[in-house]
């Protein structure tokens, strides 16, 4: 009996390596601490972005009618997108009218953005000035001061008192400038050209902002041994901008050409969205709905073609 005891107690490991096998390893303790980390964001993102999402989408299938504390809902099928394109006067047009001016706006606020990005890569005084200038919009173009700039004073409740703030932000500023030096009116062709082209200057600096950033944090990732490389060979700057510098950066391009595309199609200011948001007005939420998803839809139609598109020409380094 006692040597049974005895061997039993010599195949127990020790005490000490028992609590030690017991320990998580350090690897997956990290991975633990990343899934609690994200944990708060995810429930977040499940409650307050998925699941309305998907009921979005179970609206768009039923008529809704709203009661306390429920929505009632009737299956009514593909009707709502059936309405939406073939009934519904506006948004077939809306929708060729924002693809059209997101096709034409998109080129253009790329080439702008690399050209910037380009002169702000260079070393000059007032170099942070000037960076913190372009990427001024991106910080009031959301809240109360784009309210102020837009003119839309009473929204944001700046109604007493506020003269001063709407005489600063006022948006026909090129108007008054064209009759405080009399052209205004002499010709009707010449003061709309002018209003457009200057409007199409702001919107294009106002929409920039991130893509400049975008395309700037790319350029200060080109090792410096290729230009070093680019001067041995005697590569002209243009050689260089075009065999260097755009292949380097081809990954941001598809990366700021998505988000442009992106934020055209999502400006609250494009006529589809305004069309969208009058449904709620009516608490027509399954008509809302179907036209919400059928513009997703297209966004992403048209994303995927951009990117099949753009990525065969991105260079990738290896």
């Amino acid at each position: 009996m006692s040597t049974a005891v005895k061997t039993e107690k010599a195949v127990k490991p020790p005490k000490e390596k028992r609590q030690k096998g017991m320990r998580i390893p350090y690897e997956r303790r990290k991975a633990l601490y990343g899934y609690a980390f994200i944990a708060i964001w995810l429930i977040g993102a499940i409650y307050f972005f998925i699941m309305p999402l998907i009921e979005s989408l179970i609206y768009s299938f039923n008529l809704t009618q709203p009661t306390k504390g429920s929505m009632n809902l009737e299956w009514n099928g593909i009707q709502h997108y059936y309405d939406a394109f073939r009934k519904d006067q506006h948004y077939s047009q809306y929708l060729v009218s924002v693809l059209g001016d997101t096709a034409l706006k998109t080129p253009l606020i790329l080439i702008f953005s690399i050209f910037v990005a380009v002169i702000l890569n260079q070393k000059f005084r007032g170099r942070v000035f000037a960076r913190a200038v372009f990427f001024l919009p991106v910080i009031i173009a959301t809240g109360p001061v784009m309210e102020i700039i837009n003119g839309n004073m009473s929204t944001g409740g700046y109604q007493g008192g506020s003269e001063q703030f709407s005489t600063l932000f006022e948006t026909d500023l090129v108007d008054q400038l064209l009759e405080f030096l009399g052209i205004y009116g002499i010709s009707e062709s010449l003061t709309e050209t002018i209003t457009t082209i200057t409007s199409d200057i702001f919107n294009l600096v106002w929409s920039s902002g991130i893509q400049i950033l975008i395309f700037l944090s790319a350029l200060q990732n080109i090792p410096f041994t290729a230009k070093e490389a680019a001067q041995m060979e005697g590569a002209t700057a243009w050689e260089y901008f075009w065999k260097i510098t755009i292949p380097y950066i081809s990954p941001m391009i598809l990366a700021a050409l998505v988000y442009t595309v992106v934020d055209s199609f999502v400006d609250p200011s494009n006529q589809v969205m305004k069309l969208i948001m009058t449904q709620e007005s009516s608490w027509n939420y399954g008509y809302m709905a179907a036209m919400a998803w059928a513009y997703f839809a297209i966004v992403g139609l048209a994303l995927g073609l951009i990117a099949a598109l753009i990525s065969k020409h991105v260079y990738y380094e290896v």
